[in-house]
């Protein structure tokens, strides 16, 4: 009755995600892309960290200072209620 190895699983590897702006043809970061920005505000309005959306720091920076100089030029909502 040797087991072995028959009900090992192999690891589980998360594949490492890379940067949307990082790169070739990566979009810009401007307050003005509503569509763009609201991709990394959740449903509450509030901005999705960069461990969840894979934005690099320095690109991070940029799309928050986008994200609330669009709010308070009204092109985005403060809050979602």
């Amino acid at each position: 009755m040797a087991l072995g190895n028959a009900g090992a699983r192999r690891p589980f590897f998360r594949r490492r995600k890379t940067c949307p702006f990082s790169g070739a043809n990566a979009p810009a970061i401007d307050y003005k892309d509503v569509k763009l920005l609201s991709r990394y505000i959740s449903e509450r309005g509030k901005i999705v960290p960069s461990r969840i959306t894979a934005v690099s720091a320095k690109k991070q920076r940029e799309l928050s200072k986008a994200i609330k100089r669009a709010r308070l030029l009204g092109l985005l909502p403060f809050v979602i209620k």
